[in-house]
């Protein structure tokens, strides 16, 4: 291929066809501001910050959306552009609320940021505020119109990368507005709380539904037994809300901070993870040697169960009847930890420590409450936590390496996989593998199922069946597949589906920003907490193994039924 010949800012600059100035200008190491621009999506070009000069051009051109040209020569810090520039984003900000001091994107925000970059002291002009009030229906996200700068990304990442378009730019003029279609509440349309929109978004015109308030209420009771568990996700992430380089592997500082926090007790997901595979490996042997609907589906991701709920009802016989982690978890934690424990389960409260906001929303589903109670009663993002603990004051730097209580807290290398897209896959494997064979698999690593290309199929052979597997992430991927198995182009026996982009460690509810390459650093740090635990595999962990001797019975037995599974429910798609 030919490359085109440009010069930015004197620079000499080769760069293939079809790439835009600003591509180019990253290329030659040059510094564009942008708002609206989101790499790997559709170009927007709404913000116009990024303006440069072109030479010859009779104006100035947004470096987004303009291709370089063989021969261009470009300057992206002349006077005009500058001022240009500024211009620009004071108009922006003449109908922003100054709120920058309460807002919860304080010294996160992407418009704060480039006020200081750009050199805007003040703000010439005075807009219309935005007539439309702030949409809390939503158990998992809030919506402030007043402060979206109509950038769009946050309608692209719905519809481009999950399909969903619950969201997009309504009405004209001044009165144009990002939201769900005829102005309706979020909290009742076909939005599934995946909080993609709240990742992407560069102010805090929607964020998740902060509840650290409920959950500090929760531990100044001294009548409450506080619990608290922790998803794989977050022990490589929450490190970054301290300055910690992404896929910074933090799990027993993590543990240390919840129990300065005040928590009676700090307990693994992962351990809930485990007994997930138990239960679903156990379903999926079952349905593969009596006949039951193939391909068997997970279960584990909320936003995932709400898609397939209101766009592919049709397929929910298909779906694991076993309910994710985080609910397995909290339907325990108020019997099987309740009665070990001499504690009264109305006392108990349970927090989740989730990268999701559709946990928020998972967590008030009806039939979570398999105890007698809300199983979980409040959940709190990854960036929630790392609120918390800094009103907290600690320096979560130079906090000491804990451990998890017993015996949740108590799990393997399977569980902390559940993490990565693929990893769900790969722990039912393992343990689906030994059971079926009584044979010790002599290699742990499926790495055909692991990775963040949006869609993975693999072939393993197990007791001399092949069983085709697949593995989604990210909604509209989730689409593509489930498509195929309609239209009767593929036929497979399991798949896993994470909602989020490379699943849990790109959840909606993770540290800002969250690109690509951060998810495959979270992503790398899962699979090395794997490789460092003793045990690996879900059927060795000692306290699942003594859950059901003690407790639970058998796998798929009549008490596991009535704790560890439900049933889901066809929705309006709106």
């Amino acid at each position: 291929m030919s490359l085109i010949n440009i010069t930015i800012d004197g620079r000499p600059v080769q760069v293939p066809p079809g790439t835009t100035i600003l591509e180019a200008a990253r290329k030659a190491g040059v510094k564009i501001p942008t708002l609206c621009y989101l790499e790997e999506l559709s170009v927007i070009g709404a913000c116009r910050l990024c303006l440069v000069q072109v030479e010859g051009a009779r104006t100035l051109v947004a470096a987004c959306v303009a291709q370089a040209g063989e021969g261009m020569v470009v300057h992206t810090n002349t006077p005009a552009v500058r001022q240009a520039r500024r211009v620009n984003l004071e108009l922006i900000l003449s109908n922003h609320p100054r709120e920058c001091l309460t807002c919860l994107r304080n010294t996160n925000c992407e418009l704060q940021r480039l006020a200081a970059e750009l050199g805007v002291d003040q703000v010439r002009f005075e807009g219309e505020m935005s007539p439309y009030g702030v949409d809390d229906s939503s158990p998992a996200l809030v919506r402030d119109p007043r402060k979206c700068v109509l950038c769009r990304r946050c309608v692209a990442v719905c519809s481009e990368v999950q399909g969903v378009s619950a969201i997009a730019v309504q009405e004209r003029g001044f009165d144009t507005v990002v939201a769900p279609a005829f102005l309706a509440p979020l909290g009742e349309v076909s939005c599934v709380n995946c909080g993609q929109c709240s990742l992407v978004c560069p102010t805090a015109a929607i964020h998740e539904r902060d509840q650290t308030a409920e959950v500090w209420a929760a531990l100044a009771d001294p009548e409450k037994h506080v619990v608290v568990q922790t998803a794989p996700a977050v022990r490589v992430s929450v490190g970054e809300m301290f300055g910690l380089e992404p896929g910074s592997i933090v799990t027993g500082k993590l543990v240390a901070a919840l129990r300065r926090l005040g928590f009676d007790r700090v307990f693994d997901t992962d351990f809930a993870a485990d007994l997930t595979i138990m239960e679903e490996a156990n379903e999926f042997i079952h349905r593969l040697q009596n006949g039951g609907p193939l391909p068997l589906i997970t279960s584990c991701s909320p936003g995932w169960i709400k898609f397939i709920e209101h766009f592919y009802p049709q397929l929910l016989p298909n779906l694991s009847t076993c309910k994710s982690p985080q609910q397995m978890f909290g339907a325990l934690a108020k019997t099987y930890y309740a009665q070990r424990a001499g504690i009264d389960p109305a006392k108990i409260f349970v927090v989740s420590i989730m990268p999701c906001t559709a946990k928020k929303f998972e967590a008030r589903r009806p039939e979570m409450r398999a105890s007698g109670y809300w199983d979980v009663d409040v959940v709190l993002t990854t960036r929630e936590l790392g609120r918390m603990i800094k009103q907290a004051g600690f320096d979560f730097a130079s906090l000491p390496e804990e451990d998890y209580d017993e015996p949740l807290g108590i799990s393997t290398g399977a569980g902390a996989i559940f993490g990565a897209t693929g990893g769900v896959m790969e722990a039912a494997l393992r343990t689906a593998y030994e059971l079926l064979t009584g044979a010790t698999l002599l290699s742990l690593d499926f790495e055909e199922v692991r990775g963040l290309k949006g869609i993975k199929e693999a072939v393993v052979g197990v007791n001399g069946c092949e069983v085709r597997v697949a593995v989604a992430n990210g909604l509209d991927n989730a689409r593509k597949v489930l498509d195929t198995v309609i239209n009767g182009e593929k036929e497979y026996h399991f798949i896993e589906i994470m909602a989020c982009p490379g699943g849990c460690i790109g959840g909606g509810g993770q540290p800002i920003p969250t690109n690509r390459e951060t998810r495959a650093r979270r992503v790398a740090a899962i699979y090395q907490v794997d490789r460092q635990l003793p045990l690996r595999k879900s059927h060795e962990n000692p306290a699942v193994q003594a859950l059901y001797r003690e407790f639970l019975g058998k796998p798929s037995g009549h008490k596991s039924h009535e704790l560890l599974h439900t049933h889901y429910t066809p929705r309006e798609r709106f």
